[in-house]
């Protein structure tokens, strides 16, 4: 993720301290039965896997399968350049029987083509698309581009009410305009009347992208780490800490993607923050036990 990317030169000087839950937040009533949190990454046809994760020999057609034996989520980026009915054909074949989740990414037409605008027949191809992942259907979101300001705001709430109540689906909004005030709340209050979220994106140089406004009992983090720094682990450590504050106050579920520029480390902090997770909030994923 190439957004609020730092260099190593400067990452010393961004205070990565994770901001206080925002105000317009929902209201929760204590802890849920279940908490489920999905752990992965943006992609799986990765070769400098094959051996550290995936099994020597693993051919390039086999790598979701192995994937999916390791993880039980990814953000599907995908489905942003180009839906293929067959291909999610696939990937449902292929998940079939796993407690896995596909996070799919709407697609481009929608956001950046056409900017929302005249999108009902391209929402509504999506949503069925998306239905044939069936029960492997996770979270989806969708990114706005950076240069799509607040003086859409009429647009982005005209889109949402194009979206079914209660889909699963986390908007991405990336203009410093949105996360201004009243825009802000206003924006959260309207996510939040057709049961929808919005993506919390924890990079270096957007803090402000980072909102901590959660709009329904799920989250959708992605998060950006620089090459294994130190910081890259005490900012997990961190958020294990929020993830129990807000389990305790009642979210269910939490979608949790991680991104590196050299993606060989980037199932080195999935397997740290898994191991973690099951650590110090009881939980049981399965870490990824990779070579020492």
């Amino acid at each position: 993720m190439k957004f609020g990317h730092v260099s190593q030169d400067d990452i010393a000087s961004v205070d990565f301290a994770l901001p206080e839950m925002h105000s317009a937040s929902i209201k929760m009533e204590g802890a849920a039965e279940i908490f489920d949190v999905r752990v992965g990454c943006g992609k799986w046809g990765i070769p400098q896997w094959v051996g550290p994760l995936y099994p020597e020999g693993t051919k390039s057609k086999d790598y979701l399968e192995s994937y999916i034996r390791h993880f039980n989520g990814i953000e599907l980026n995908g489905t942003f350049y180009r839906l293929s009915r067959s291909s999610i054909e696939k990937w449902s074949e292929a998940a079939d029987g796993h407690d896995f989740l596909y996070c799919p990414k709407w697609s481009q037409r929608i956001s950046h083509f056409k900017r929302l605008n005249e999108v009902e027949e391209n929402v509504q191809y999506f949503i069925d698309s998306m239905a044939m992942l069936g029960d492997n259907l996770g979270g989806t979101f969708l990114t706005l581009p950076p240069n799509f300001g607040a003086k859409h705001e009429e647009r982005v709430h005209a889109f949402i009410d194009l979206i079914p109540d209660n889909y699963p689906v986390h908007i991405e909004f990336r203009h410093k305009e949105w996360f201004e005030e009243p825009v802000f709340t206003r924006t959260m209050e309207k996510l939040q009347s057709k049961g929808l979220g919005a993506v919390m994106t924890d990079v270096a140089l957007r803090r402000d992208v980072l909102h901590m406004c959660l709009c329904r009992q799920d989250a959708f983090v992605r998060f950006n780490g620089y090459a294994l720094h130190s910081s890259d682990y005490s900012r997990l450590d961190d958020w294990i800490e929020q993830l129990k504050k807000w389990r305790d106050r009642g979210l269910k579920r939490v979608y949790f993607f991680m991104h590196q520029a050299n993606e060989e480390h980037t199932i080195v902090l999935c397997d740290y923050f898994i191991k973690k997770l099951n650590n110090e909030l009881g939980l049981s994923l399965q870490p990824l036990n990779l070579p020492e």
